[in-house]
């Protein structure tokens, strides 16, 4: 098997989410030298992605995504230990992270979580239903470069717009860069509350938050 064909079985253990398959390429990665990492960006992110689009098109259903989100949480889990077991942070920056008060969907931020880390961020992962404060406190303790935000219904994006606001109350909104992510999300929402940049998915978390820190530089 070459790396093409494990990146190719790697995105169908999550679109048939089968999690013995998922283990099975981890470990084939493991003897032919491709990170966990690699299969995480490269293949297994894919495959959520492709599920992302397929549900939102109509043509699978909840239990089915969910089925997924629980394979690609082991995943997640694998390359965290790998990143922790190499103690690997290269200090590229520091993001506070989490998916905002009121909405319990936490899949898609852990995969920017692991996405992050990857690229030698120091991540703060708050979890779900966060509250704007709450990630205000965070930033100001770690002294983090960025907060960023998943928000997965539109009840629940108007929290990211509180965030932007208080920042602003508190006369710190220039200390931080944001970031904005999530399925109702776009760039004109972004825009239209003064978010520092949008990220469309999971893919895109580590180019954007390294491009914000080389704005910043």
């Amino acid at each position: 098997m070459n790396k093409d064909e494990l990146m190719k079985k790697a995105f169908d253990a999550i679109v048939e989410a089968d999690e013995d398959m998922a283990n099975e390429v981890l470990d084939t990665g493991a003897g032919m030298g491709v990170t966990a990492v690699e299969l995480l960006q490269e293949g297994f992110s894919k495959g959520m992605n492709e599920l992302g689009e397929q549900f939102g098109r109509g043509e699978i259903f909840l239990p089915e995504l969910i089925f997924a989100t629980e394979v690609m949480g082991v995943v997640t889990e694998r390359v965290d230990g790998e990143l922790a077991a190499k103690g690997e942070s290269q200090g590229k920056g520091k993001m506070v992270m989490a998916t905002v008060e009121g909405d319990v969907h936490d899949i898609g931020k852990g995969i920017c979580v692991s996405m992050l880390k990857s690229c030698g961020f120091d991540v703060y992962d708050l979890g779900r239903e966060v509250p704007a404060d709450a990630l205000i406190a965070k930033a100001i303790e770690v002294d983090a470069d960025i907060i960023g935000t998943s928000a997965l219904l539109t009840t629940t994006m108007t929290v990211q717009q509180e965030l932007e606001e208080k920042l602003k109350d508190q006369g710190i909104r220039d200390k931080y860069m944001t970031m904005v992510g999530g399925s109702p999300v776009t760039q004109r929402w972004a825009d239209k509350i003064g978010a520092t940049a949008y990220a469309e998915d999971a893919s895109e978390c580590c180019s954007t938050a390294l491009g914000l820190l080389g704005s910043k530089a």
